[in-house]
């Protein structure tokens, strides 16, 4: 490889390390986020027992769901395990699958964009205003929003390590991401 090529393949492969370990750890946080909101459902079963009025549990359940699957979205790609339509893709050779990756991947990393720029807007709407909830809880809206722009952002990076990795397939230079 010449100076560059070489320049580029340590390059891609130093983003998706990196980009892999950010999403490996914030995914795995993410998951202890249910933990969080099986413990806010059972606060708010309980206090109704005790007749507790508990009016910010079903709000703060919905913004840690929401928390869990933004920000384990980008784990979750990185693993490989969302839903996908395997009639033909399972039956296709590896380089053809990391060329059709390649080419979708395009057109996610474009909505993300637009998603990461709509996001950026609203959470900058919401800390200028001090937005709030309409419920009667009534909660400031920004920490949420930046909660579901970073995830989008993470998704949004995981992208392109995963484009920077199936063109390294389709090429002939896999990059190999688990070890430094």
């Amino acid at each position: 490889m010449s100076g560059t090529q070489g320049f580029l393949w340590r390059s891609a492969r130093r983003f998706t390390r990196g980009v892999d370990a950010i999403n490996a750890w914030v995914g795995q946080f993410a998951m202890w986020l249910l933990v969080l909101m099986l413990a806010v459902l059972v606060w708010g079963i309980a206090s109704q027992a005790i007749d507790v009025r508990s009016v910010w549990v079903i709000e703060m359940a919905q913004f840690t769901l929401v928390s869990y699957y933004l920000l384990g979205g980008a784990w979750t790609m990185q693993r490989g395990v969302h839903v996908r339509m395997d009639v033909f893709y399972s039956r296709w050779q590896p380089r053809t699958r990391s060329v059709v990756d390649s080419l979708t991947s395009v057109f996610l990393i474009f909505f993300l964009v637009m998603l990461v720029v709509g996001g950026w807007e609203s959470t900058a709407y919401a800390l200028e205003t001090g937005q709030r909830s309409r419920s009667l809880w009534r909660p400031y809206m920004a920490p949420v929003k930046i909660i579901m722009t970073t995830g989008m952002a993470l998704m949004l990076l995981q992208s392109l390590s995963e484009l920077c990795k199936d063109i390294a397939r389709a090429v002939g230079h896999p990059i190999d991401t688990a070890s430094p």
